[in-house]
């Protein structure tokens, strides 16, 4: 029962069909390791054990029956807070937010309910997800397993610290600019921003998709199979068609790797996480690859307008509260958004097609290679109180230039882990590739986890 936090959800399934294992023990498990170490790491919201227990009493008589309902019956998961789950409240991760029952699932929870998983809790985030930390007006801050004085990023923050801390091995976080991603690599996590429009979201805008975060990328790939099912409510959702997920196959050979370690604009690049990321270049090079160096797409423009743009879109949140609740929203999110208010119409436009610039670049970057390879983020992970790595309202995007592009440009990128610094924080690896070719972007992990080999125990 101890080993079950560490168990993968393709080690579940395969217990739950030899029946050595029943969703009931591992629901068991999995909650009394969340009371050990939940107080201390303030990852869930709205922590059900009661009904996760029940949901697995069902799941045990199904598979004695030999009838699962499911690809993910019985395997517990944790969902963002920010994605509806019938009955809970959907806060925002502000104190701003009046609370109400939601009456429907968004399409990602009923994905995961419709293949039998178990739904543990949701995750915590900050305001309005705009953060790449834990700090929230109304959540605790989430910290991380790996260094509790640290941040597990954000704003899947709760969802990055359940998974590296064993909560349960399949967790679903959102990502707008790295939200996935960033959390995945400083908690040595596998976490895909899948394509834009892969998986049906809602309310869907500008860059939001909702992805998996994981321990493994074959769990990754499994979560994916589920996620990526058709839902009418998402108007931007790509057609249907069937993956095959389960398949990771890939030939390093001959593959076309473009090797970007200049973001374009913002920090600077940490000697460790570029040693870590040049080390993996090389592994791939060595197994066949064509790995050469390539040039950012982003630029000092595009970020600045890309946060002119934010803050107004954030700012119009904001400007339709009562001052009274407006009062309760983060500080430092209320400073970034007001700001909003002076940017006229003008900025806020060439803000816009500054997205459409980086389209254009990624899509011209991708005629002349297969995938690329980058940090994910440009430093380690920074203190649990701090905002954002520079802590300062008015440079809010200075870390993310290796991941916002593939938002606004629609493409899938994964965080893997690549190694850890000499402090023993996790560094991400960041794999792009092409639109649509989610498969071909977890294939490419896949054969990084194998190159890479055993990685340090998970601080369950």
């Amino acid at each position: 029962m101890t080993e079950i936090p560490r168990l993968s959800a393709s080690e579940l399934l395969a217990l739950y069909r030899a029946r050595t294992l029943s969703p009931v023990d591992a629901v068991d498990a999995l909650v009394a390791h969340i009371q050990r170490r939940e107080p201390e790491l303030c990852a869930l919201y709205a922590f059900d054990p009661e009904g996760a227990r029940r949901a697995a009493e069902q799941s045990a008589d199904r598979w004695r029956r030999g009838d699962p309902m499911g690809p993910l019956d019985g395997v517990p998961v944790t969902i963002k807070e920010n994605i509806a789950t019938q009955g809970a409240p959907v806060p925002l991760g502000t104190a701003a937010t009046e609370l109400a029952p939601t009456l429907h699932d968004a399409p990602p929870a009923a994905r995961l309910r419709e293949a039998g998983a178990i739904l543990l809790a949701k995750t915590t985030m900050p305001d309005y997800g705009m953060l790449s930390s834990g700090l929230s007006s109304f959540h605790k801050p989430a910290r991380n397993p790996w260094d509790p004085r640290l941040t597990p990023g954000g704003s899947s923050a709760g969802a990055g610290a359940a998974a590296a801390a064993g909560y349960a091995p399949l967790h679903v976080g959102t990502d707008i600019g790295g939200s996935v991603r960033l959390p995945a690599g400083w908690c040595g996590l596998v976490g895909l921003k899948p394509s834009a429009g892969r998986v049906p979201i809602d309310p869907p805008y500008l860059g939001r998709v909702a992805g998996p975060m994981t321990r493994s990328v074959e769990d990754a790939a499994l979560l994916m199979s589920v996620l990526s099912q058709p839902d009418a409510r998402d108007g931007t959702s790509l057609p249907h068609h069937p993956i095959a997920w389960d398949d990771l196959s890939v030939d390093l050979r001959g593959l076309r790797i473009g090797l970007m370690l200049d973001s374009g604009a913002g920090m600077p690049l940490d000697p460790e996480i570029r040693d870590a990321v040049e080390r993996a270049a090389r592994r791939f090079a060595q197994a066949g690859a064509d790995v050469e160096p390539v040039g950012p797409v982003l630029t000092r423009a595009m970020l600045d307008g890309l946060d002119d743009f934010w803050r107004v879109r954030a700012w119009d949140d904001l400007s339709r509260l009562p001052p009274g609740r407006r009062e309760r929203v983060l500080p430092y999110i209320r400073a970034w958004a007001e700001a909003g208010a002076d940017r006229s119409g003008l900025a806020v436009m060439r803000g816009y097609n500054q997205t459409v610039a980086m389209r254009q670049g990624a899509a011209a970057l991708f005629r002349e290679v297969d995938f690329v390879l980058s940090p994910t983020a440009p430093a380690p992970a920074f203190p649990a109180d701090w905002a954002s790595p520079l802590n300062d309202p008015e440079r809010p995007f200075e870390h993310i230039g290796y991941t916002v592009v593939w938002n606004m440009a629609g493409n899938p990128a994964v965080s893997v882990n690549a190694g850890f610094t000499k402090g023993g924080l996790p560094i991400g690896l960041q794999i792009v590739g092409r639109r649509f070719d989610d498969r071909g972007v977890l294939a490419v992990a896949r054969a990084w986890e194998e190159m890479r080999g055993e990685q340090p125990d998970w601080p369950i």
